[in-house]
C-alpha cells in the first residue's frame, strides 16, 4: 500500500474583488507518481469550473471565475512545458490601486 506525502501544500487564491482566502493541504501526489502525472493532475483541477475544499466543519466551492490568480507553496517544481516559465524570480509584488 502506497502513502500519500504528508508535506502541507498551502494555496492562496486571489479573487477579482481584492478579497483573498489561503487553504493548506496535503499534496495530491503520491511519491511513487510520475513528475508529468504530477503536471497532469494539477492542470487538471486548475481547468476545472468549480474547486471543493473540504474542510474539517464545512466545503468551500469557490468559482474559478472570480479568480484573478493563486499561489502554491512550497513550488511545484513538476509543474514543466507550454505556458510555464521556469526559473522565473519575482521583481515587483503585485499592487492594486485602491479607489
Amino acid at each position: 500500500m502506497q502513502s500519500q506525502i504528508t508535506n502541507d501544500t498551502q494555496i492562496t487564491i486571489y479573487y477579482l474583488n481584492g478579497q483573498t482566502e489561503t487553504y493548506t493541504f496535503s499534496q495530491l501526489a503520491d511519491p511513487a507518481a510520475l513528475e508529468q502525472e504530477v503536471q497532469q493532475e494539477i492542470r487538471r483541477i486548475l481547468d476545472k469550473d468549480w474547486w471543493f475544499f473540504h474542510l474539517a466543519d464545512q466545503t468551500v466551492c469557490v468559482n474559478r471565475a472570480n479568480v484573478s490568480k493563486i499561489e502554491l507553496k512550497p513550488a511545484i517544481a513538476q509543474i514543466h512545458g507550454e505556458g510555464v516559465f521556469a526559473n522565473a524570480q519575482r521583481v515587483t509584488a503585485l499592487n492594486r490601486a485602491h479607489t
